[in-house]
């Protein structure tokens, strides 16, 4: 343990002896908000929130990219001076600003879903199947967490995901959810990137649950070894139903949020 404790004192040194050219990035759900049965339940304690103020007053950048919604992430966390990126790098919500950013790409992909939506995801049929829908503009998800038939419900999901395919949308696949997005190249891994290289920043961290945030830790180590960060850390929560790639890619390892906002913690000492 005290060797752990000595390499993640040892990776966040450079954040915290340059935190004015330092960012630190994390995803919401099952990072700074525990996984909860329903996602409108979810809710960032309060010490997070407190660490998370402290540190926007000292770094260069804290931001949260997160699959909801820019808006909705924003009144989760509860701090208006943070940015924010929803649906995974669709928008983003900088501080001061009312109405998110909206990708211009989108404008054309996002009747795509809706056109989908209105075909195969009629409301009693995908209730019946054990799904329910979550409407995120250009995404659609379907969570079967706490589902009476969890594995018979994400078989429907399965079977959805391969209809959505075939008329060319992009299934994405979460912790006991599925996403349904319009075939754009954007993932959490590009929404860091946009985020990091105009602030020419020299460190950055980003933390993260799930397989889509294996996207972030990917873009990090890009940048490490193209030269645009010299210093970066991941940090892996690696809860029960996280990917094995998470643990395996990430910097850190950490076994729960709490564990991970004792990370900011030492950041913000």
């Amino acid at each position: 343990m005290a060797g752990s404790e000595a390499k993640t004192g040892d990776l966040l040194a450079p954040l915290r002896s340059e935190p004015s050219s330092a960012a630190i990035v994390s995803d919401l759900d099952g990072t700074l908000a525990p996984i909860v049965a329903r996602p409108e339940d979810a809710q960032v304690p309060l010490r997070p929130r407190e660490l998370l103020a402290e540190l926007a007053d000292r770094f260069a950048l804290v931001a949260c990219v997160s699959g909801r919604r820019a808006a909705d992430a924003r009144s989760l966390v509860g701090l208006d001076e943070l940015t924010y990126v929803g649906n995974h790098g669709f928008e983003r919500l900088d501080p001061g600003e009312v109405e998110p950013t909206l990708l211009p790409e989108l404008v054309d992909a996002e009747a795509k879903v809706e056109r989908f939506a209105s075909k195969h995801l009629d409301p009693a049929e995908v209730d019946a199947a054990g799904l329910r829908i979550e409407d995120k503009g250009p995404i659609r998800a379907l969570h079967w967490r706490g589902a009476v038939a969890e594995a018979e419900a994400e078989a429907s999901a399965r079977e959805i995901a391969a209809a959505a395919e075939a008329e060319g949308l992009e299934a994405r696949w979460g912790r006991k959810v599925l996403e349904l997005r319009p075939p754009v190249d954007v993932d959490k891994g590009t929404a860091l990137a946009a985020l990091l290289r105009p602030a020419r920043l020299t460190a950055a961290l980003y933390a993260g649950d799930d397989r889509t945030d294996l996207d972030g830790f990917r873009a990090l180590s890009a940048m490490r070894e193209a030269g645009t960060l010299s210093a970066t850390v991941s940090v892996g929560i690696a809860a029960d139903e996280s990917p094995a790639e998470i643990a395996a890619e990430a910097d850190v390892v950490v076994a729960d949020p709490p564990a991970f906002w004792a990370i900011l913690g030492e950041l913000a000492d």
